[in-house]
């Protein structure tokens, strides 16, 4: 007779697993400009000023976003020393904890079955196992909305509903900690979804929504309370309008011009959440009937997909990450399918199967080519008109043939899974799913250090030239955090370091570095600029500098 494995079991396996996949070699390759650097920067910043109540970037106030993620890198670094590690262990955590949280989930919702297929489909699909290992905000803003979601959805089908409505805004109140209201924004849209597709509140009672909102309010009424109290009503004031002012901002404008069209996110979900979008197409509504449990569920991920999908289409700005909320709904419906073609009499479709070796091939081509591309780099920078990507592309990064290998591996592999799916389905799918985790660990720790080599290599070098010397390191013509974290910068101790600059309605002031006076000011500390290569026949036509050297498109500078 089968023996059941026990809860504990399980559960010890997949933190086993998620953190075998998740926790070494995070460090391995310097944190990327923008996004990772400005969310380490506020932590390192943290802690050299111990004002832990509030962040900063260059030690000015900085109202881009709450502090919760950051004092979780805070911590990290208290235990791990401030680096890229540190950066990424709470996403890290997060991951794992994520994968325990799919199974309990799944399980609650429908069956072991079904649970197991969303915590392998999660591990296998690209983005969603990739963001785990970086250092930005999402994955762990995304977890706590999840958590939101998946309470809410309780209070209907469990005993302890109230308890249930109090988790669901404390979730939702901890990820408008991490990230701001666009936690509210996406939560009440897809409330209002749910109304008008149920035609009415169904099991959403007044008592439980306004639990719900209490608590959903309460972490940011207690951080906020707590730094006005310490820094006056003025900070709480001044930090409501200047966070508002900038979200509407990015609603409404291309930030940093990350633009892109309507259907840009429609993509980025296809192929950077394969193997788990194709799936999508195989969901047939009148072929599956679920209990009341998983049919609200289910019903819960397609209004949170669709609503994040579509926020996020309308946005002007355009960022790989901004609808990677999409990943848990997009995972479960996925998973979903993937029960029913293993254990019903479900077929998998024929479009299915051109989808899946469509987009395997064209990303193991992609794979395949990169070392092609980096060992034969001269024949292409005639066709390439960006003087800056020519720069970039003449790191000294080594490559070899072998390593197309990997891509051909994973070609191979592709083919090999959708053959066994065809006859097993059960058995070619945890085969690809395992080759999935496989060539995403192996780009992750072999080909992105290459790619960042390329990227940002000359300037990271750069500033860790200075790491602990009192100067000021300042780039000229583009934005950068790596100048403060990677020099380890300290707070300016001379007035006229900061300026202000305007918006386009000349009313918003944002202090940023004094340029005119780092490059033609009376100075209290030695200057030295960094520029990329398009901008630098401007610079170095300034009497003050002196061009000190270039590398892979970036230009170095010596104030006199």
């Amino acid at each position: 007779m089968h023996r059941r494995m026990p809860n504990y079991l399980r559960y010890s396996i997949i933190i086993a697993a998620g953190s075998l996949l998740f926790f070494p070699l995070l460090g391995h390759v310097h944190l990327f400009d923008w996004d990772e650097i400005n969310f380490a920067e506020c932590a390192r910043e943290m802690i050299v000023s111990k004002d832990y109540l509030r962040a900063q970037i260059d030690f000015m106030p900085f109202w881009e976003k709450p502090p919760l993620f950051i004092w979780m890198q805070v911590l990290a670094m208290k235990i791990f020393g401030v680096g890229a590690y540190a950066a990424r262990f709470p996403n890290a955590l997060i991951g794992v904890t994520t994968l325990a949280t799919l199974f309990y989930a799944g399980k609650r919702v429908m069956n072991e079955k079904m649970a197991s297929w969303w915590v392998l489909l999660y591990a296998a699909t690209w983005l969603p196992h990739f963001y785990f290992k970086s250092g930005i905000i999402d994955p762990t803003f995304n977890f706590f909305i999840f958590l939101s979601f998946f309470q809410v959805h309780l209070t209907g089908f469990a005993t302890r509903k109230k308890l249930h409505a109090i988790l669901a805004g404390l979730f939702l109140g901890l990820a408008v900690l991490i990230k701001g209201p666009v936690a509210i924004l996406v939560a009440l849209l897809a409330f209002v979804v749910y109304v008008i597709v149920n035609r009415g509140l169904n099991y959403l009672k007044g008592i439980y929504l306004l639990l719900i909102a209490t608590f959903a309010l309460l972490p940011v009424l207690l951080w906020l309370g707590t730094a006005v109290i310490h820094y006056g009503a003025d900070y709480g004031s001044w930090f409501l309008k200047e966070f508002l002012s900038y979200q509407v901002r990015l609603f409404s404008t291309e930030d940093a011009d990350h633009g892109g069209p309507f259907y840009y996110h429609f993509i980025v979900l296809l192929l950077g959440c394969f193997p788990a979008s194709i799936f999508l197409f195989q969901y047939n509504r009148k072929r599956v009937s679920h209990n009341a449990h998983t049919h609200d569920f289910t019903r819960w991920m397609w209004i949170l997909f669709w609503v994040v999908l579509i926020l996020f289409s309308i946005v002007k700005t355009k960022i790989v990450h901004y609808s990677s909320l999409c990943y848990f709904p997009l995972t479960y419906l996925g998973a979903l399918q993937l029960y029913h073609l293993g254990n019903d009499s479900a077929q998998l479709k024929k479009g299915i199967r051109v989808l899946l070796l469509s987009i395997g091939s064209l990303l193991a081509v992609v794979i395949t080519l990169l070392p092609v591309v980096g060992l034969n780099k001269e024949r292409l920078t005639p066709y390439i008109q960006d003087p800056f990507a020519v720069g970039n592309l003449q790191a000294n990064v080594s490559w070899s043939y072998t390593e197309c290998g990997w891509g051909i591996i994973y070609l191979i592999g592709i083919w090999v899974a959708a053959a066994m799916i065809r006859k097993d389905f059960r058995k070619g799918m945890i085969v690809l799913c395992l080759l999935q985790v496989m060539i995403i660990q192996v780009t992750v720790l072999h080909f992105t250090p290459k790619i960042e080599a390329y990227s940002q290599g000359a300037a990271i070098d750069y500033f860790k030239r200075f790491e602990g010397k009192d100067v000021y390191v300042q780039p000229l013509g583009y934005k950068s955090y790596a100048n403060l974290f990677y020099t380890q910068k300290t707070a300016a101790t001379d007035s006229n370091y900061y300026t202000y600059k305007l918006d386009s309605k000349g009313s918003q002031k944002e202090p940023i570095p004094n340029e005119a006076w780092l490059i033609g000011g009376k100075t209290d500390k030695p200057v030295y600029f960094i520029s990329k290569i398009q901008d630098s026949a401007k610079y170095a036509k300034l009497p003050e500098l002196i061009v000190t050297g270039s590398s892979n498109g970036f230009v170095f500078y010596k104030k006199k």
